[in-house]
């Protein structure tokens, strides 16, 4: 039986061999890039070997809704799931997880972000703000909050964490001048209710009220 083992003196086809077990032969009848494949071998190498440097850890500072915080996290884990899962801070919900639906908005540094797209450990040294930290637990809502019920902004509930937190920097923004303006900078978070007519309203409403805050 012939030996498929690459030559020693090949070594793009010996890594590719190593890596997948595909020697040249069956990549090119497979019709399949050898590049790529190189690449993609070379990526979970590199990804093995990160995840070993920092298998214990890396220890994250933080402040969040004006308490401090300082854990060790795997440096894979996003702004969302320790949130949700090391604080019990379940406001931010996970929607699509890719960034796409708004309901995880936050404020990091007084900035929209989508925390689900937020890696943890790029919030070291830095302030978030929750909706759970909009208003204090023992005082009036915030007038976005008081807004949203005013105006019957929501149906279900799942998103209206993640549009409150992105209606309050829409405002700060400048960006609420006119029902349109609203709208497009509010496009980022979907309501699979539809209850946007509400929600453009609520925005309206809050945003002349938040002036004096």
């Amino acid at each position: 039986m012939k030996d498929e083992t690459p030559r020693h003196d090949d070594a793009d086809a010996r890594l590719l061999y190593n890596a997948t077990g595909i020697n040249r032969r069956d990549l090119i009848k497979g019709g399949i890039s050898l590049s790529a494949l190189i690449a993609l071998s070379e990526l979970t190498l590199l990804s093995d070997a990160l995840a070993a440097e920092f298998s214990e850890g890396v220890p994250v500072s933080f402040v969040i809704n004006s308490e401090a915080y300082g854990l060790t996290l795997d440096p894979r884990t996003s702004l969302l799931d320790v949130l949700r899962e090391s604080l019990s801070l379940t406001g931010a919900k996970k929607g699509c997880d890719h960034g796409q639906c708004g309901a995880c908005t936050v404020h990091l540094d007084g900035r929209r972000v989508v925390s689900c797209l937020t890696l943890a450990v790029q919030i070291d040294g830095r302030e978030v703000l929750t909706i759970e930290g909009l208003s204090p637990a023992d005082g009036d809502l915030h007038p976005m909050q008081q807004a949203f019920i005013d105006h019957d902004a929501l149906q279900c509930g799942y998103c209206t964490p993640g549009q409150i937190m992105a209606a309050v920097a829409c405002v700060r923004e400048g960006h609420a001048t006119s029902p349109d303006q609203i709208r497009e900078y509010m496009s980022g978070n979907l309501c699979r209710c539809g209850a946007y007519v509400g929600i453009v309203a609520a925005i309206q409403d809050a945003a002349s009220k938040m002036e004096d805050l």
